[in-house]
């Protein structure tokens, strides 16, 4: 059993369209990411904070895994533990069905709030408006399930948060269908271990993940002869991070199989006078097949100053 104080406020819901799974977590504490949140793809989530029992996590992703509702997990986590009222925790299964506990020992303000598959809680806070404010958040906010959980975030940072401040957060958005293997399954993944704004990191590593997602499919798209999807996927990604070295390339890219060469080398020159090594990991990764032998890309590499590789 270990035992942490985390004054923390989380989430942990369902997305009924999609099936996904999702926690979410701010604190004043290093590393947040490496304690409160646990889940398995299909199977359900888990927030383990105040006093955390952090077994709470892995022990309560087994019993859901073997079919024990959240509920009666609870239970039997909670009937196993001497310190039960220093303990707060949620547990939610990928039916959508949840579990909370706030122990009587928690640091005022404490307390959760549950919905239809979403629970909000929330220990050591500025007053006792933070947790309702979170699940009006969620349940108001739009998008995908990741975009409502961060909207939760922010929405208690607005009221005011965890008393001492604020250090960490991080998010799990998960599959609601089982994968083949438990560490499997994960949509987004994301921490902020030391930050003065660690909420607005984590919405913006959300953002930029989600260009680098739609960078790859731009690749695939375009490595297949998929044009429009390719530049619908570019879109995307120039949207989301404009400035990103790897979407210009992919922006050079475009313009170069839509005949637009002049800008595409211009794009490239900029990238590869901006960042010598660039040039020679373009290089290698046309070489092993993985970007498009674009003509163009092609020959800037080959016009990109050779020093680059010593630098």
């Amino acid at each position: 059993m270990t035992n942490h104080l985390i004054a923390t406020y989380s989430i942990v819901a369902r997305d009924a369209a999609t099936g996904q799974l999702g926690v979410a977590v701010q604190s004043c504490y290093v590393a947040v990411g490496a304690a409160v949140p646990w889940a398995e793809a299909g199977v359900g989530v888990v927030a383990t904070q105040s006093f955390a029992n952090v077994d709470f996590g892995p022990e309560g992703l087994a019993l859901m895994r073997d079919g024990v509702a959240p509920a009666d997990a609870l239970r039997q986590l909670l009937d196993a533990d001497p310190r039960r009222e220093t303990r707060q925790v949620a547990l939610l299964d990928a039916a959508g069905r949840v579990a909370s506990h706030t122990g009587r020992a928690c640091v005022p303000a404490a307390g959760h709030l549950t919905a239809d598959g979403v629970s909000v809680q929330a220990n050591m806070m500025t007053d006792d408006t933070v947790w309702p404010a979170m699940l009006d958040a969620y349940l108001r906010a739009t998008g995908d399930l990741a975009a409502r959980l961060v909207a939760a975030l922010e929405a208690a940072e607005a009221h005011g948060g965890d008393i001492r401040g604020r250090q960490s957060a991080a998010l799990i958005v998960v599959s609601g269908t089982r994968a083949e293997k438990p560490w499997l399954g994960h949509v987004f993944d994301l921490r902020v271990d030391d930050h003065p704004e660690p909420v607005a990191e984590l919405a913006r590593l959300l953002r930029l993940k989600r260009a680098q997602m739609a960078q790859s499919r731009f690749i695939g798209a375009a490595t297949e002869g998929r044009v429009e999807e390719a530049l619908e996927a570019l879109k995307e990604a120039l949207a989301l991070a404009p400035d990103a070295n790897e979407t210009r390339l992919s922006a050079a890219m475009a313009r170069s199989f839509q005949g637009r060469d002049d800008e595409a080398r211009a794009i490239l020159r900029e990238l590869f006078d901006g960042k010598p090594h660039l040039a020679d990991w373009v290089d290698r990764m046309v070489v092993a097949g993985y970007i498009p032998p674009y003509p163009i890309l092609r020959e800037m590499v080959a016009s990109a100053p050779p020093s680059r590789s010593g630098q």
